[in-house]
């Protein structure tokens, strides 16, 4: 079984920046891309950013783009999502997501991934 734990979501101010990290639990780590997506109140869960296995393809949300940056550290099984200048609107409760089989292609949908963790808050005030 896979356990993925988000950290690092706090309060900030806008225009501030924040690191989210997500661990993630068994020997296969490297077997699995690797995404965030976060959900606001009031709204469905979206995209946020992915990460091929090896870590040699990303994919933005362009909502995101230029902003944040995911990373993987296969090493130490850990995802990360360095997020800056950060927006009200970037508010909302974001989780890590991994996955098997996953194309290229369908790296923006959530029903791609396997095991979710349970996410961690960020709050931007304005």
């Amino acid at each position: 079984q896979v356990q993925l734990v988000e950290s690092g979501g706090q309060l900030v101010q806008a225009g501030g920046s924040l690191r989210l990290t997500c661990a993630v639990s068994g020997r296969t780590f490297s077997k699995y891309a690797l995404g965030w997506f976060r959900q606001a109140p009031g709204k469905e869960r979206e995209f946020v950013a992915a990460i091929s296995k090896s870590g040699g393809n990303t994919v933005y949300a362009d909502s995101v783009k230029g902003r944040f940056t995911i990373n993987r550290d296969n090493a130490k099984n850990t995802v990360s999502l360095q997020m800056n200048s950060l927006k009200a609107e970037d508010t909302a409760v974001y989780y890590c997501a991994a996955g098997n089989f996953v194309r290229y292609s369908d790296y923006s949908y959530d029903y791609s991934y396997d095991y979710w963790g349970q996410g961690t808050q960020v709050t931007v005030s304005s």
